[in-house]
């Protein structure tokens, strides 16, 4: 149940420094709603047990955290603090697995022979982010749709490439794929900001740079301007949330595989919540038309919760009155799923929402030869390409 008490009190806690503190709240709220009341906290024999590693700290450790210094001695000692990779690694109970200690994927299954995956830097007031670019082997004497691919918390361009496989279905319809990369200077564990109101504005932060790598790649080669795409997983499914509503007049289409909506966290305690219950959804900022929107999520994640995938749609539909129709299937040897298809009043289809029953926090129909996949399906990445194919800008 959520208090929105315990919700301030952790946002003072978090504006304080006493991030464990906050986090040890919010996780008792979120658990079983028994969290100790502010006075309670405060009581003699209120000693702090060692917090759960639930996966929901791989995304609220990366906002800033206080100085070692203003750890007291008393409070760290005999309670090690969680790492996120450690976070990360009780991903295994999902049968799927992290990049903890793996094996850094192959040349051939990052990107079929004959084709060039090439790495760039680009840099602005906001920063500087590197990328790893994907040039499919017949991109000469035409212009091309371009793939923008952000990869999920702990995950490097090379894994997110060979995981969703995405290279070699742009080799088959064509396309350049560009892969921007979160550094752990950014973020402990390389996670997109999409929680904070600084990384979820339009020429500021994050979005500034992603839009500034897309602008570069569409500059130095032969890119098609009305046909340029956007999509992620998890955090980064979040961030392409945001480079939708930010930037529709860049993108043609976002692909979301258990993200959350634009706005739907505004600070660590919120982003708790979000991923635990669903987090709220503004309005598309500046009130201009939502961009196309196709969304994977499957209903048995427990890190970001399913009933976001549903306000992904809430948000991209909202100043419509779209026309719903609901499709199921079955992957032969593989998951089931629901394929909810909107569409406007002249029969164009604005968004898709794909449910996959049984799915965990993980791309589907993915490759187990990078991280975080469930290769039971569908195929996400068939799918959002042939989404993306559908739409242009102007379109």
């Amino acid at each position: 149940m959520l208090s929105q008490d315990i919700v301030r009190e952790a946002t003072r806690l978090t504006r304080a420094g006493r991030l464990a503190e906050a986090t040890m709240l919010l996780q008792r709220m979120l658990r079983d709603g028994s969290a100790p009341t502010p006075e309670s906290r405060h009581a003699p024999q209120a000693r702090h047990p060692r917090l759960d590693p639930l996966t929901i700290e791989a995304t609220a450790d990366v906002v800033e955290e206080p100085e070692a210094s203003q750890i007291s001695p008393s409070s760290a000692q005999g309670r090690r603090r969680s790492s996120p990779l450690d976070v990360m690694q009780d991903f295994s109970g999902l049968g799927l697995r992290g990049p903890i200690g793996r094996t850094p994927p192959s040349t051939p299954d990052i990107a079929p022979e004959g084709t060039r995956f090439i790495a760039g830097t680009f840099s602005n007031a906001a920063g500087s982010r590197t990328y790893k670019l994907f040039i499919p082997s017949r991109c000469h004497g035409r212009w091309l749709p371009l793939i923008v691919m952000l990869h999920g918390c702990t995950q490097s361009p090379d894994d997110f490439a060979t995981g969703t496989r995405m290279n070699f279905l742009a080799e088959e319809q064509n396309c350049f794929v560009v892969y921007p990369e979160q550094p752990s200077g950014a973020n402990q564990s390389k996670c997109w900001n999409w929680f904070r109101t600084g990384d979820q504005r339009r020429g500021g932060g994050e979005p500034s740079m992603i839009a500034g790598i897309t602008r570069q790649i569409m500059r130095d080669h032969a890119i098609d301007p009305k046909r340029v795409y956007v999509a992620g997983l998890s955090a980064g499914g979040a961030a392409a949330a945001i480079m939708g509503a930010t930037y529709g007049d860049l993108y043609a289409a976002v692909g979301i595989h258990s993200g959350l909506a634009c706005g739907a966290a505004s600070d660590l305690p919120s982003a708790f919540v979000a991923m635990r219950q669903g987090g709220g959804s503004r309005a598309i900022p500046n009130g201009k038309n939502s961009v196309p929107t196709i969304v994977f999520h499957g209903n048995r994640d427990t890190t970001v919760h399913p009933k976001n995938g549903d306000q992904i749609i809430e948000q991209s539909a909202r100043a419509m009155r779209p026309t719903t129709k609901v499709l199921r299937g079955r992957v032969p040897d593989g998951h089931a799923y629901t394929r909810a298809v909107l569409t406007d009043g002249a029969g164009r289809v604005i968004s898709e929402h794909w449910t996959i029953d049984g799915g965990g926090h993980a791309w589907s129909g993915g490759s187990p030869a990078g991280s975080y996949t469930d290769p039971h399906g569908p195929d996400a990445t068939r799918e959002m390409l042939r989404f993306f194919l559908e739409h242009s800008l102007g379109g």
